[in-house]
């Protein structure tokens, strides 16, 4: 009996130290509810209004941003912007140092073959209720030919605009913008960097310190050294129907990751470990890891629920370990 209560009391000792609490709470998913928001495919946390999320469709929809209330999945405001050109094939969306939202019109369904394509500029609302507001549009190319893209990201620091293109004809890039965008003329992207990814989104974090690019099925954390990205290894992604967006939270500790789909579901990934915004990782709980991370030694993230099924494994072997040798001495 006494083997019985041992194994009992490691099982215990090892349940408490596996769920010990972390410094903060990993934010609920929701699930977006508006019905006319059916190919959300760009995602971004507002500074302004606290728990709500800007998202708009891709193409065939028109001129509108909608933001969600992550605490109820509704639609709380939709913003039309007047003063641009028809939108084509919207795929990003972000957030500036200046507090304009910057909305991308940057991907191309005919498989790179539009000679320039357009960025959107436009504060963001301080109140959330429908309205229409004024637009800045930037036409914009890149330095080696047109290029189908999804990902827009703004520098949260200088407020540099950079894109990341999918792999096609020699791989995908991220391209940075000119130090400021025009109306004037075209601007031109030049290209900083090669992306081995198959990009759908993308987001620097809060204090600029990380990029964050995701696939349909996977994604790449980067640091941000020197206006260049260093890769920092693969992320967990959420299975989802059609992965398309992703953002940080506003304490940058916590991926957003969204789907196209009617009623889709946003999720959140927790980050630890060399994967954490610089402004965040000194928050880390101790112990929770190798590095204080659940993060493997490449830099991707544990899934939750191997952790859950491989705890459950060790308290049942634990268990019957212990029975089996009280019943080996009763025989």
């Amino acid at each position: 009996m006494r083997s019985l209560l041992c194994a009992a009391g490691a099982a215990g000792l090892l349940m408490s130290t596996a769920v010990a609490p972390a410094a903060a709470a990993e934010p609920d998913g929701f699930r977006i509810s508006d019905h006319r928001i059916t190919e959300s495919s760009g995602l971004i946390a507002s500074r302004t209004h606290p728990g709500v999320y800007w998202t708009h469709n891709d193409s065939d929809d028109g001129p509108y941003v909608y933001a969600v209330d992550s605490r109820t999945g509704r639609t709380v405001a939709t913003v039309t912007l007047r003063g641009i050109g028809d939108p084509r094939d919207v795929e990003a969306i972000s957030l500036g140092p200046d507090g304009n939202i910057y909305l991308g019109d940057i991907g191309d369904n005919l498989g790179g073959t539009w000679d320039h394509v357009w960025i959107y500029r436009f504060p963001e609302p301080k109140q959330l209720r429908d309205q229409t507001v004024t637009a800045t549009q930037f036409d914009v190319r890149y330095d080696d030919g047109p290029r189908d893209a999804e990902a827009l990201m703004v520098h949260p620091k200088t407020g540099r605009v950079y894109i990341a293109s999918k792999k096609q004809g020699g791989g995908g890039a991220l391209y940075a913008a000119p130090e400021h965008l025009t109306t004037s003329g075209t601007n031109i992207f030049r290209k900083v960097a090669p992306i081995d990814l198959w990009v759908t989104d993308g987001s620097f974090s809060p204090d600029g310190t990380r990029l964050i690019l995701r696939s349909y099925f996977g994604a790449r954390m980067y640091a941000w050294q020197d206006n260049r990205p260093k890769d920092l290894g693969s992320v967990g992604v959420p299975v989802q129907q059609q992965g398309e967006s992703v953002c940080f939270t506003p304490d940058g500790r916590t991926l957003m990751f969204g789907s196209e789909g009617e009623n889709s579901p946003v999720e959140p990934v927790g980050l630890s470990g060399k994967q954490l915004p610089e402004s965040a990782a000194g928050q880390e709980a101790d112990g929770s890891g190798k590095d204080g991370s659940g993060s493997t030694d490449d830099g991707s993230t544990l899934s939750p629920g191997l952790i859950k099924v491989g705890l459950v494994f060790v308290l049942a072997t634990v268990v019957v370990t212990g029975l089996r040798r009280v019943f080996r001495r009763k025989g």
